[in-house]
């Protein structure tokens, strides 16, 4: 713990240094986007604003990922959703409306205006104090001797260099403020870094409005992506319908009716028929049980998600090896959405990876339903590959879930489910 201090106290000022230096691009992307600015009043203006805010906001977008990683303040992007991109006249100005009445977009100018003076006082500043504390050791060991023997007339801090530090007092007095201000600069750095990742928040954090509008637009997007789901299930589960048990019973109705004649006058055939009628009820019997697993296992609804992707790991042509620590149940559309997500990336995984065994560890932490599937396949998996990840993507993303992949050409292939949710007692069949 102690060291891990020190680092910190080490580490501070160097990156409080990098984003002073940061500055110096950010001043010129400030001089040419107030510069375009000052041009809208014409088309020019209006033709090149999208791009100048669009570079304003890369180059937040680098302040952001930097605060991100440095401190411990998180600051999401805040910008409102632009209109899609459309040719001609009309795109371009309805894009230049957007951008300009987005609040984050004159938020990110008042940071690349005000930021390289900020940085001074905040990130930067123990980064000057220990330059300056060193200034003061090289004056005292041979830079004050150079300046005084050429005339020059140096102050450092309070102290008159005179003599070039040929005196012993000012020597001596030099030494410690130099000190001072080197070990000032160490141990403030943590927290004037602490201290410049409040003042990105506030800056260039989302405002209550642009959350609530990004909030809108990820449910807008979740609601239709669900409703596109369930049409497509239900078109599935109405084809399977068509083709599988409703012929099977169509077909048993005729043959019925054939046997309803031969009784009397073919009793052998008939029976024949009952025998052939009895094997079609089966397997249309059959062929409902597959379609209510599709719809919802009967193994998920009593026993859970854990026992579920187990019985799924069981029928698998792959060695799959299942590790669940989930102590409850999950919602039932969670679980679901969870069931369905697992068994559509081991299918997945059999057909496209060419691998030879599976490793699904599923726990709950966080208020978040994690489950990892490990693959020792060939790797280069895509989320625009067409294997159906995209579409386990928005399944979950229906319950603000994420999927992450990991998948380098030449394996292994790690996909990352995790779902928030809470856990039922462990005791309760959720209802």
């Amino acid at each position: 713990m102690r060291q891990s201090r020190y680092q910190r106290h080490l580490v501070a000022p160097v990156r409080g240094l990098g984003l002073w230096l940061l500055a110096i691009p950010t001043i010129l992307v400030a001089s040419w986007f107030i510069t375009v600015v000052s041009m809208i009043t014409g088309f020019l203006g209006v033709l090149l604003f999208p791009s100048a805010a669009h570079l304003m906001r890369k180059q937040v977008d680098c302040y952001r990922g930097l605060i991100n990683r440095w401190t411990d303040e998180n600051i999401e992007r805040p910008y409102l959703p632009e209109p899609p991109r459309e040719p001609g006249v009309q795109g371009l100005i309805k894009r230049f409306i957007a951008l300009l009445s987005d609040p984050a977009t004159w938020r990110d100018y008042l940071w690349v205006a005000a930021d390289p003076i900020v940085v001074l006082f905040t990130a930067a500043l123990p980064a000057m104090l220990i330059l300056y504390g060193i200034w003061g050791f090289l004056l005292a060991a041979f830079a004050g001797k150079l300046i005084t023997e050429h005339g020059g007339n140096e102050w450092y801090a309070f102290v008159h260099m005179q003599s070039g530090y040929g005196d012993a007092a000012e020597l001596a007095t030099t030494v410690a403020v130099a000190t001072a201000f080197l070990a000032t600069g160490l141990l403030i750095g943590p927290r004037m870094m602490a201290v410049y990742g409040r003042w990105g928040r506030l800056v260039l954090g989302p405002t209550e409005k642009s959350r609530l509008a990004l909030r809108v637009q990820h449910l807008s997007e979740s609601r239709s992506e669900a409703v596109d789901a369930s049409a497509a299930e239900l078109r599935r589960i109405e084809r399977d319908l068509h083709d599988g048990a409703q012929a099977r019973l169509v077909a048993m109705g005729m043959t019925l009716g054939a046997i309803e004649h031969l009784l009397d006058k073919d009793p052998d055939k008939a029976r024949l028929l009952l025998a052939q009628t009895r094997e079609s009820s089966a397997t249309a019997l059959h062929e409902l049980r597959d379609l209510v697993r599709g719809i919802h296992p009967p193994v998920l609804a009593d026993r859970g998600i854990g026992d579920a992707v187990k019985a799924l790991a069981l029928d698998h042509p792959l060695n799959v090896e299942v590790n669940v620590e989930v102590p409850g149940r999950p919602e039932p559309p969670v679980e679901s959405a969870a069931y369905f997500a697992v068994s559509e990336i081991l299918t997945n995984a059999a057909k496209h990876s060419g691998a030879r065994r599976v490793w699904i560890d599923m726990r709950h932490e966080a208020g978040m339903l994690r489950i990892t599937i490990t693959d020792d396949g060939r790797g280069g998996a895509s989320l625009d590959a067409g294997t159906g990840l995209r579409g386990i993507e928005r399944r979950i993303g229906t319950f603000d879930g994420v999927l992450a992949l990991n998948s380098p050409v030449g394996g292994p292939t790690i996909v990352t489910l995790e779902l928030p949710c809470a856990l039922s007692s462990p005791k309760t069949s959720p209802s």
